[in-house]
């Protein structure tokens, strides 16, 4: 979850992505390819792009995952207020037996058709990493550049569960995140959480994790862009990429230094995982000074960060 989160991720506003068909003009007149920036949310998180960055002058598209559309029911009655909390601990979710596969099959899909129109740029944060891997294992030549924001990037461990219990995420605040749940994970089918809650403990614990030096305003508009259910699966699933297929693409990992979810030091275990494995291509490397989800400064640096690539 970062700010990519925010948005839709955790919260990149729920909305369509914006695609721009007309390619933009360089400097001089001269005309370069459209790169189009395709973002996979991490967990709890929706489909958009970025207006920032078409208007300066990319296609930004999100990748809605199963069981993350406006029709799928994840904001059900029971989620309104006054909210019914026995009906929402027991109700059946829509995101019941949606694996990594499933999210790499949709992520595929949206590549395959940005790359009929130019180069692709494949964006993820978070546990959105691991679909990030699996897609690059599967369709490496389409894509001209991996970037992760503070993302979960399996290497030499299979799954995201995995490097959770790694001494480098020993400061991780992500049990914090649980005191929002509600439900039996194998009678829903999946993990939910409350993030619409007015406990005043569970609210400053999420506030702490996810997001410390942001508003109370820019918090909770996160908190309420986020969906409440989560595949229970795709934290447990293999999700290495391959030396000879997801190993070939160019990486860029941004490095987010606050954060208390992927504490720096797993950040960093990721990065010299990966560039072992792949000495003759090695992660670029870029810090911001923010937390998990983003803050907004976090954000536009991120975003000048990502633009810069995409016009390479």
């Amino acid at each position: 979850m970062t700010r990519m989160t925010r948005r839709g991720v955790l919260g990149l506003t729920a909305g369509a992505a914006t695609m721009v068909a007309a390619p933009a003009a360089a400097a001089g007149g001269s005309r370069r390819a459209v790169t189009t920036i395709v973002i996979v949310t991490g967990a709890n998180g929706s489909a958009a792009g970025d207006a920032e960055l078409t208007l300066r002058g990319h296609r930004t598209v999100g990748v809605e995952l199963p069981g993350h559309g406006p029709g799928d029911g994840q904001f059900r009655r029971s989620y309104q207020a006054p909210q019914d909390l026995a009906a929402l601990a027991t109700e059946r979710s829509p995101m019941a037996g949606v694996t990594l596969d499933d999210y790499v099959e949709a992520t595929v899909r949206v590549v395959r058709r940005a790359a009929r129109l130019g180069p692709v740029l494949l964006w993820g944060g978070s546990m959105g990493g691991a679909t990030l891997n699996r897609v690059a294992n599967e369709v490496p030549r389409l894509i001209k550049r991996l970037v992760y924001s503070s993302a979960f990037c399996c290497v030499d461990l299979p799954s995201v569960a995995d490097y959770l219990q790694t001494p480098e995420a020993a400061e991780s605040m992500i049990l914090e995140l649980s005191g929002a749940g509600i439900g039996d994970p194998a009678v829903i089918g999946a993990t939910r959480s409350n993030f619409r809650t007015s406990d005043p403990d569970v609210l400053a614990k999420l506030k702490q994790a996810l997001c410390a030096g942001a508003t109370d305003a820019e918090f909770l508009t996160m908190l309420n862009g986020m969906h409440p259910d989560e595949s229970a699966q795709v934290p447990l699933a293999d999700a290495r990429g391959r030396k000879d297929t997801w190993g070939t693409v160019p990486r860029t990992y941004i490095r987010h230094t606050r954060d208390r979810v992927i504490p720096p030091a797993l950040q960093d275990r990721f990065i010299a995982e990966a560039d072992r494995l792949t000495p003759r291509n090695r992660f670029e490397v870029r810090s911001v000074p923010t937390s998990h989800a983003a803050d907004t400064a976090g954000w536009a640096a991120t975003v000048d960060i990502v633009d810069e690539l995409a016009r390479r």
